[in-house]
């Protein structure tokens, strides 16, 4: 079967006709074309639109898309997506490539291939929209980390791939924090507490806040405290915002301390009934 890379870059070059990828008689002659200078290719393609020389460029370096595209590995993205989008640069390579430029078409090549990548990464790869030069950064530290690790065996440190990169640390930490915004993770991904008890991701975050049920009490008592009278109201303020007591209060109001106690009780039988039934009850 073809590779995920090539058959990508064959449905571009309009080289697949049906899901049956056996070589016809034009591709045989492709891979025969191997032989022919790739300055000539070229030459076909640019002066002549010869598709058959064309289709070989892309067979001749596709070998280098992929190479490429192992680069980022280690970004989460799967290989395969990383080779689609190399062959695609490296379509649009052989499409804007200048001969006459003197430059070499590898030397051409990679800039636009890695281009490509970079865009993907960017305008893609990222659950969450990062700076673009927060991208690159990220993508940087992740390459540098694997270089280090296969020197010396072990994870490197925030210090080494800081002197690595000549960077400061503080960019290297930023850019690892910005890495893990690269995918979004489900709330119900199965979570391990390290306790042995197994639940979702979602169970190990954030906790219950009780007073969002006293957002709910305010509502409902709001519409009832409004049909108070204001000594009622101010009694109320004086026991349970000032924290006073029903002596000070009695004092307070020029009235006896059995009193307050009377009118506490029957504002909060208001109260509890208006919260009962949703704050709909009407007082006489």
């Amino acid at each position: 079967m073809m590779p995920t890379g090539t058959f990508v870059v064959a449905r571009l070059l309009g080289m697949t006709r049906s899901m049956d990828l056996t070589p016809s008689v034009s591709e045989n002659h492709i891979l025969d074309s191997r032989d022919v200078p790739v300055q000539e290719l070229f030459r076909r393609w640019q002066q002549h639109r010869d598709q058959n020389a064309r289709e070989a460029l892309v067979r001749q370096y596709l070998p280098l898309a992929r190479k490429l595209a192992r680069r980022y590995r280690g970004a989460r993205e799967p290989l395969d997506d990383l080779e689609q989008v190399a062959s695609l640069g490296l379509v649009k390579a052989i499409d804007r490539y200048d001969a006459t430029r003197g430059i070499g078409f590898q030397h051409f090549a990679v800039p636009t291939i890695l281009g490509e990548l970079k865009r993907y990464f960017r305008d893609s790869g990222w659950a969450v929209h990062m700076p673009r030069g927060i991208q690159e950064l990220a993508l940087q530290v992740a390459q540098a980390e694997r270089q280090l690790a296969a020197k010396s065996g072990r994870e490197p440190t925030y210090n080494e791939v800081a002197e690595f990169l000549e960077i400061s640390v503080g960019e290297v930490l930023e850019a690892a924090e910005a890495a893990a915004a690269h995918h979004a993770v489900s709330f119900d991904t199965p979570h391990d507490d390290g306790d042995g008890e197994a639940g979702t991701l979602g169970d190990s975050i954030g906790q219950i806040d009780e007073r969002y049920a006293l957002v709910t009490l305010t509502a409902s008592i709001a519409p009832a405290a409004k049909r108070l009278s204001e000594r009622d109201r101010r009694v109320l303020a004086l026991r349970f915002v000032e924290d006073r007591t029903q002596s000070e209060i009695a004092d307070e109001v020029g009235v006896s301390q059995m009193q307050i106690s009377r009118i506490l009780s029957k504002a909060l039988r208001q109260l509890a009934t208006a919260v009962d039934d949703g704050g709909r009850s009407s007082y006489d």
